[in-house]
C-alpha cells in the first residue's frame, strides 16, 4: 500500500512541475511591457495591427516583433481578412492575468490623481 502512495506522489510532483513550466513560459512571453499591453488591448476584442500600432504608441516592425513573439507563444491567434490582419487572444489563462494586470495599473492611474495629503 505505501507504495502506491509514493507513485501517487510522483505522478502529482510531475504534474504539479507541468503546471509551474506552463506558468513560467506564460510568463516569459508576457516578459515586456508592450506585450503586455497588447494583451490588455487584445483584452477588449480583436484588433488589427494598425489600430494596434495607434493604441500601444509603436513602430509597426516592432510591434510585428511582439505579436509574432506572442502568436509563437500560443497567446494570440491571428486571422487575414483582405489586407489587414487581426489579432486575438486565446484562452482563458491569458484573459486572466490581463484583468489582473489591467486592474493593477487602473489602482495606480487612480492613486497618481489623487491629491497628497498635507501633514
Amino acid at each position: 500500500m505505501q507504495m502506491d502512495i509514493t507513485i501517487d506522489n510522483r505522478s502529482n510532483a510531475a504534474a504539479s512541475d507541468r503546471v509551474f513550466e506552463a506558468a513560467a513560459d506564460l510568463f516569459s512571453v508576457l516578459s515586456t511591457p508592450t506585450r503586455l499591453r497588447v494583451v490588455c488591448e487584445l483584452s477588449k476584442g480583436e484588433r488589427n495591427v494598425g489600430e494596434l500600432m495607434k493604441r500601444i504608441g509603436v513602430s509597426q516592425p516592432n510591434l510585428s516583433q511582439h505579436l509574432g513573439m506572442l502568436y509563437r507563444g500560443g497567446v494570440v491567434g491571428r486571422r487575414r481578412g483582405g489586407a489587414q490582419v487581426f489579432y486575438r487572444l486565446l484562452g482563458e489563462r491569458v484573459l486572466l492575468l490581463c484583468a489582473a494586470v489591467c486592474e493593477e495599473q487602473k489602482w495606480h492611474k487612480a492613486r497618481q490623481r489623487r491629491p497628497a495629503r498635507v501633514r
